[in-house]
């Protein structure tokens, strides 16, 4: 069972202002569609950011928070990407298709979490 309350300390480190938070892939997509998605501190608040090879614009819940994220509000963030249609340019169902695998250094459930829904979903 996966600890959905854990919630890292914090994103940063002395001096670093942004950080990788998670990278996921996308293996069933057309092109094997990697997003990474950022944390950035600005004026006392963390910023979420998605950001993919094609510059496609991402909307993110929540887009920001003054704490790091809990493990479920991490979940709910990366399971509910979606893509900003007024400026989308692609095919972004392409993109997005399937479950993707995700790792983070911060989450170490998270690699595993998205196993277990491909494993369920028949992907791996």
């Amino acid at each position: 069972m996966f600890d959905f309350k854990f919630t890292p300390e914090t994103y940063f480190q002395e001096d670093t202002t942004s950080v990788l938070l998670v990278r996921m892939q996308y293996p069933e997509s057309q092109w094997g569609e990697q997003i990474s998605i950022y944390a950035h501190w600005i004026e006392g608040k963390i910023q979420f950011e998605a950001v993919d090879f094609y510059g496609n614009d991402f909307m993110l819940y929540p887009s920001s928070s003054f704490e790091p994220l809990n493990f479920e509000d991490l979940v709910y963030l990366l399971e509910g990407i979606q893509v900003n249609q007024d400026s989308n340019e692609g095919n972004i169902e392409m993109t997005l298709y399937g479950i993707p695998k995700a790792e983070s250094a911060f989450y170490p459930e998270l690699e595993k979490y998205f196993e277990e829904k491909r494993e369920n979903a028949g992907l791996d």
